[in-house]
């Protein structure tokens, strides 16, 4: 076949029933629809319609080539998205808690940028899990509860682990337990919000009495704000600390809490030349600070 542009054509009367209705379609002039579907059965030696007074209807040929010629559509389509995400490549976006876009992490994407100035980045901090496979994202760096999703392109990070913090100036009025059999008589600040799986709360929750924990927040930066002024202690992450003066550990890591620190891209946005060029450049140096 040399003219593909009869296969919209005859696309168009399958699917309207008539000549009439794909010109319509079109915005050809039906006698150009008849013209079109004359030239793609002299082509391909096929009688596709039938002709009465009634109009044009499908043979068993043409029923046939149905699906051949939607699968050429489909792939016309992809080869024109493709086409365009290269010509006009979108943001490339990017979920994680906050703290992990820490000024060292934010310096491998300046690095990056300064090298790809056409590259955009959208940032969505949030400790939510976003959907990758519905397009909420294009790469999470996440912890994983539980394996992930085998259709996700995924990139072992770190193991991440959690210790008991407090502060100074909490250290110096009460003290600080060594041990989780070693927390009465101490305060607590906890993190729990809707949507969240709650597991450092309940790991709380099993080690000491309700009236302990003092104070609750839906915003991780909050708990760290609180234990930071001295309120009590709380759960961090213990990379996220790394050699702060505001943190005393109390003990950690507790393995019981650890998690894998994963780097995930969603299969469409790995189909994007742009993506798997910044992944292969950021993946390594990103998995560099967390040695």
């Amino acid at each position: 076949m040399r003219d593909w542009s009869n296969l919209p054509v005859f696309l168009a009367v399958m699917r309207q029933g008539s000549t009439l209705a794909a010109a319509r379609q079109l915005g050809l002039a039906q006698p150009t629809v008849a013209r079109r579907i004359d030239a793609l059965e002299h082509e391909t030696g096929l009688i596709l319609f039938d002709r009465d007074t009634r109009g044009f209807h499908p043979t068993q040929a043409a029923q046939r080539l149905l699906p051949l010629a939607e699968a050429v559509e489909a792939a016309v389509d992809t080869l024109a998205e493709q086409a365009a995400a290269l010509a006009h490549p979108r943001p490339i976006r990017i979920t994680a808690y906050g703290g992990n876009l820490s000024p060292r992490v934010h310096a491998i994407f300046s690095t990056y940028a300064q090298a790809h100035p056409d590259i955009a980045f959208e940032f969505l901090p949030d400790v939510r899990v976003l959907d990758l496979k519905t397009g909420e994202a294009d790469i999470a760096l996440r912890l994983a509860l539980s394996d992930p999703d085998p259709d996700l392109i995924c990139r072992r990070i770190s193991t991440a682990q959690w210790g008991l913090f407090g502060a100074p100036s909490y250290a110096e009025k009460h003290g600080l337990p060594a041990s989780p059999e070693a927390l009465h008589g101490h305060r607590f600040i906890s993190f729990k919000r809707q949507g969240v799986p709650p597991r450092l709360h309940d790991w709380l929750a099993r080690h000491v009495a309700p009236e302990q924990i003092v104070q609750t927040h839906s915003e991780i930066d909050l708990v760290h704000a609180a234990i930071r002024a001295g309120h009590g202690l709380g759960l961090v992450n213990l990379r996220l600390v790394g050699d702060d003066p505001a943190y005393v550990r109390c003990f950690g890591p507790i393995e019981e809490l650890s998690l894998p620190h994963l780097l995930l891209v969603s299969p469409q946005a790995w189909t994007r030349p742009e993506v798997k060029t910044f992944v292969r450049f950021f993946a390594p140096r990103y998995a560099a600070i967390y040695r």
